[in-house]
């Protein structure tokens, strides 16, 4: 998880002092909060408010974008080995409703990830439900090219970036998904239980998976609720999980996202391509390999052992105060623009007194 900043944390507790007094929340304050956040994360990926939908978890979004994708009997639908469980469990149970199969495509000898999906789409695909790189050890793909090539065939591209959303730039009219989600909590440094989802305009008709009196046309309205009504709020809202606003993490999610526009994806992205670069290259004179610079991202770095990852390394960084993760076979170093050259440097010695 990404660290709550000071700011993060401040708007989080006035938001849930806030709730404590539910007399001071008026009708608006259930829609301003959140068309705020909705424009924020609009520009973090060069597209409009009414793209966006609030949900609660990158799973809930890729849910939304298995209700309404196409697939017929007989279809694929390609995903990535050890790719993140969010964006595989839903797709398996869609080709099992559907008669269709998930086609778990390897990296291959040279890694490269983008030419493997590439020359595994064609007539058959029905989508691919990828990431902007995957999350064991950072491999980049190349998704403008993706996309282009599942246009031409007629799929439909469906991506969880919460891998990278926050820390590398991402354009959806670049891209061109038909949906994109991302949770919170990671590169987006906002709470848990928040996310976001973008729809194409071509799917801001679609189905919903809940039915929220939130994302109907009248909900403003809190005298008329019970005048029923069939349509809903515009764009991709009809996809927002019930109770959107969230008085208490939506501040959070706000001032999250204020922080990175302010800095920047990009200069973010920079910044810690730098830093990664640097460990890198420390990492490779103890033996351990990592994807090139290029070939992965820059705020992302997967260390690969010349044997099996050894036992207890995680609780053995841990125990000097050294926090890494493991994913698949990579061990997972993931820097921030909190960490400076000396965390860097007992990062190392650490690796070196354990190894």
């Amino acid at each position: 998880m990404g660290p709550l900043m000071h700011g993060v944390v401040e708007a989080v507790a006035k938001g849930t002092a806030r709730k404590a007094r539910p007399w001071t929340v008026s009708s608006d304050d259930f829609f301003t909060e959140t068309e705020h956040a909705r424009g924020l994360l609009a520009r973090m990926i060069d597209a409009t408010a009414d793209d966006v939908a609030v949900v609660p978890s990158a799973s809930y979004g890729l849910a939304v974008a298995a209700r309404n994708i196409p697939v017929a009997a007989g279809q694929r639908i390609i995903v990535l080995k050890d790719q993140f469980p969010s964006n595989v469990y839903g797709w398996r149970e869609l080709a099992r409703a559907r008669g269709a199969e998930v086609v778990t495509l390897d990296r291959g000898q040279d890694g490269d990830w983008t030419r493997v999906i590439l020359d595994a789409i064609d007539e058959r695909t029905a989508l691919a439900a990828l990431a902007q790189n995957h999350w064991t050890d950072g491999s980049l793909i190349d998704l403008e090219r993706v996309g282009a090539r599942l246009r031409e065939v007629g799929a439909a591209l469906a991506l969880d970036l919460t891998q990278s959303l926050g820390a590398m730039p991402f354009s959806v009219r670049r891209v061109r998904p038909d949906f994109m989600a991302a949770a919170c909590y990671k590169w987006l440094l906002g709470p848990y239980s928040v996310g976001f989802l973008y729809a194409d305009p071509k799917w801001h008709g679609g189905e919903p998976i809940e039915q929220s009196w939130m994302t109907r046309s009248n909900a403003e309205d809190f005298a008329g609720l019970v005048k029923y009504v069939d349509g809903f709020r515009p764009g991709a809202r009809r996809f927002d999980m019930g109770e959107f606003s969230n008085f208490a993490l939506m501040p959070g999610a706000i001032a999250a996202m204020e922080q990175i526009l302010d800095w920047t994806p990009k200069a973010i992205s920079e910044t810690l391509g730098t830093r990664t670069a640097d460990i890198a290259a420390r990492a490779a004179r103890l033996g351990l390999s990592s994807p090139p610079e290029g070939a992965r991202a820059p705020h992302f770095l997967g260390l690969g052992f010349p044997e099996a990852l050894p036992p207890g390394l995680v609780e053995a960084l841990a125990a000097r105060n050294v926090h890494v993760s493991v994913r698949g076979q990579s061990m997972r170093v993931t820097p921030h623009l909190y960490n400076n050259d000396e965390d860097v440097a007992r990062l190392m010695d650490a690796l070196g007194a354990v190894l």
